[in-house]
């Protein structure tokens, strides 16, 4: 029996981000997959750049988005939107051939310092996917708020609500597979 694959992206950079521990915590309850993490340290999309050919690493992402048979996206909330590490990936695959994410099921996450857990980036961030026609779940939704406090040494949520709602949105993007 092959696994399916689940794509995970997460919206920031730095290695203990909460937003890349929210990633992980839902492809444990995801089940049983192989996991990837997509590297998003790409260059600033620059169409000078695009013309002297595609970076190898914005095709590489482009070939993850594909070949995923699902993608959970955590994105912080800066300044009231989801964050330009995350924006800048989607302009750059928004210019490779083809389109990766067409109904591609797609669950959307956010993990940020505020009391609404990034709710206002979640928003953004449904908004700018618009565009390439993923289905993206509608719910529940998962906005962890201040989320340096949200997780254990281990990387673990440790809110009995927050994980019963994550598990019930990886359920539904499993279902999406069936």
């Amino acid at each position: 029996m092959t696994l399916p694959v689940l794509l995970g992206m997460a919206g920031a950079l730095r290695a203990g981000s909460t937003n890349r521990m929210l990633v992980r915590e839902a492809a444990r309850l995801f089940g049983p997959a192989d996991f990837v993490e997509a590297d998003l340290r790409l260059a600033l999309y620059d169409g000078d750049l695009e013309a002297e050919g595609m970076p190898a690493p914005v095709l590489r992402l482009a070939e993850l988005i594909a070949g995923a048979d699902a993608v959970v996206i955590s994105t912080p909330e800066y300044n009231s939107a989801l964050s330009g590490v995350l924006k800048n990936a989607l302009d750059w695959v928004s210019r490779v051939e083809g389109n990766p994410w067409a109904g591609k099921p797609v669950a959307i996450l956010s993990a940020a310092a505020g009391r609404t857990g990034g709710a206002r980036a979640q928003s953004s961030l449904r908004l700018a996917m618009t565009p390439f026609r993923p289905r993206l779940l509608t719910g529940p939704e998962v906005m962890i708020a201040n989320s340096r406090a949200a997780f254990d040494g281990d990387g673990r949520l440790t809110d009995e609500r927050s994980i019963s709602g994550l598990t019930a949105l990886m359920a539904a993007l499993r279902a999406e597979l069936q």
